[in-house]
């Protein structure tokens, strides 16, 4: 009978093509953790970016890299990216990690022909740069694939079944649609979201200043979440200004600046107010960003509080300007926090369990703001340093900020 010829393998490759990858398996040790099997198949690593399986032009390959953001990042930073390589298994490349159940990731793909990469930040580009998608993933079952800039290709993204939920992170039909308006500010590019039914004879409207707008605008699509949170009730419309920062200004904006937060308090957030009828209530704007963004917007609440009244901090570089720990010329801003008068302002502050480098640093910074007495809501996600992360803590610190304001 045919089932009697059907081999391991066969097994393997008909579940993949039922299930989609990763499989996710329970840990037979520890009921927290997963058994997460990422594969590949032979004649599916070419330029899949719709979720199919394209064939590999370019030949065969000698081996496959999965580059699991911030876990992979881990052993890079180490000089050895071998611990993940795929096996050669009958019919494609496999590799299985065992990792927390509420883990969620971006992570794609790079077939290696030839050596092992190195992990010299040239070649680490390189292997960004033509880093794929899973043709396997089955599209949006942990979340829409998350969008890339400067041209490189989207990524998958691995949600465990403990992870949080994203349930606004993509586009509904039945939303009602706000739109984007780009302009200049000040010599700055800013793109503003309105909301759906925004009126410049209505309001005062809330305001949310993004940092890094171009990336949450142009390439994510933050509209749609925004949309969405207002169509729920759970934030009041919201004018939303887009500041792009991702130049090569970056460095010097998004470090504790006081010039620039000083821009944005006197100039963009004035534009904003006269143009689209935003609040000059500080209770009611917020301020986020990611990264240095994320220190940015927890300076700009503790320079300007009587113009920004919310923080929203997701993976802040908080080591600044010092990345050695416990050097005593690190963490600047939480040592003002913790020696200066206590700031009338709001913060939610959250990072990852996988920020290596982060991590104790956001809890120094909580430890700080909490015994000042400040309004802190703070939450410790298990992933990296990744907008897959990041997209849906936006949406929660919204809801946490500007959840009961009115409209």
């Amino acid at each position: 009978m045919q089932s009697e010829q059907t081999t391991p393998e066969d097994e393997f490759w008909a579940r993949v093509a039922t299930e989609g990858a990763p499989l996710v398996d329970p840990d037979p040790d520890d009921p927290a953790y997963r058994l997460v099997t990422f594969v590949l198949r032979d004649g599916t690593a070419g330029d899949a970016t719709a979720g199919d399986a394209v064939a590999d032009e370019a030949g065969p390959y000698d081996g496959v890299l999965a580059l699991v953001h911030t876990v992979t990042d881990k052993d890079r930073h180490a000089g050895d990216l071998t611990p993940h390589l795929m096996e050669r298994r009958p019919g494609g490349w496999s590799r299985t990690y065992r990792l927390r159940a509420d883990h969620r990731a971006s992570y794609q793909l790079y077939p290696v022909r030839g050596a092992v990469p190195g992990t010299a930040r040239a070649d680490w580009l390189r292997v960004l740069d033509g880093a794929r998608p899973d043709p396997l993933d089955h599209g949006t079952a942990a979340g829409p694939r998350l969008p890339a800039r400067d041209g490189r290709h989207p990524s998958s993204v691995l949600a465990l079944p403990d992870a949080p939920a994203q349930p606004h992170a993509g586009r509904r039909p039945d939303v009602p649609r706000g739109r984007t308006v780009p302009a200049e500010v000040a010599g700055r590019r800013v793109d503003v979201h309105l909301p759906a039914g925004h009126r410049a004879d209505d309001g005062p409207y809330p305001v949310l200043v993004l940092l890094d707008g171009e990336m949450w605008g142009e390439v994510l699509s933050v509209g749609d979440t925004l949309d969405n949170l207002t169509a729920e009730g759970l934030i009041p419309p919201t004018v939303a200004l887009l500041v792009h920062t991702m130049g090569p200004g970056r460095p010097d904006d998004l470090s504790c600046n006081p010039d620039f937060v000083d821009l944005l308090a006197d100039r963009v957030l004035p534009w904003a107010s006269a143009r689209f009828r935003t609040t000059a209530d500080p209770a009611r704007t917020v301020i986020a960003g990611q990264s240095a963004g994320g220190l940015t917007a927890a300076f700009a609440a503790f320079r300007r509080p009587a113009r920004f009244g919310n923080a929203l901090s997701q993976s802040g570089s908080f080591w600044w300007p010092d990345g050695t720990e416990f050097d005593a010329g690190s963490e600047w801003l939480t040592r003002q926090f913790a020696g200066q008068e206590r700031r009338t302002a709001r913060f939610y502050v959250e990072v990852g369990l996988q920020e290596w480098m982060l991590l104790p640093q956001n809890r120094h910074l909580r430890d700080v703001l909490t015994a000042r007495g400040y309004d802190l809501a703070y939450r410790e996600f298990n992933g990296g340093h990744d907008y897959a992360c990041w997209r849906g803590g936006l949406a929660d610190g919204l809801v946490h900020l500007l959840g009961g304001t009115t409209g």
